[in-house]
């Protein structure tokens, strides 16, 4: 009687060990844990990291493999869109996915159409708002005022 209750048992923790490892090596890693390159490419998500969902940084790790395969016109976007993402608050990121869930449950025209309308708008917002040069050139300094010394 007492072997099938020790095998059980040996069977239980050894199920329950594999448990605990398998949770462990699931476990995302803290942001000093990241490499030098993973730090610079989500360095706009740094102050939040370690408080993130273990899902989301699994996510943002995905990024990150795929950022050095993109134009660096996309990975300007990646750029933007995460330090974006990082200043919303909770309720607006909640509001940000229930827009996405509805756009995506709308017929393949309209979404298109929908993306034909923002585009325009992103043009003409940048039509009117030239982006800022890159090294904006000093003024140049004022002389030194005269001095009244004889």
């Amino acid at each position: 009687m007492a072997r099938p209750i020790l095998a059980a048992l040996a069977v239980w923790l050894l199920l329950a060990s594999g448990q605990v490892l398998a949770a462990d090596s699931a476990r995302p890693p803290r942001w000093s844990e990241l490499n030098p390159e993973q730090q610079q490419i989500l360095s706009p998500v740094a102050g939040n990291w370690d408080s993130m969902s273990a899902h989301k940084r699994f996510k943002l790790l995905g990024v990150a493999r795929q950022y050095l395969k993109m134009t660096p016109l996309e990975q300007q976007r990646v750029q933007a869109q995460l330090k974006d993402w990082d200043r919303l608050t909770f309720e607006e990121r909640e509001r940000a996915r229930q827009r996405y869930k509805q756009f995506k449950q709308l017929p393949p025209e309209k979404r298109q159409e929908l993306k034909q309308k923002w585009r325009q708008k992103v043009e003409q917002k940048s039509a009117l708002n030239p982006p800022a040069p890159e090294n904006p050139v000093p003024a140049p300094a004022s002389p030194p005022p005269a001095s009244s010394a004889p």
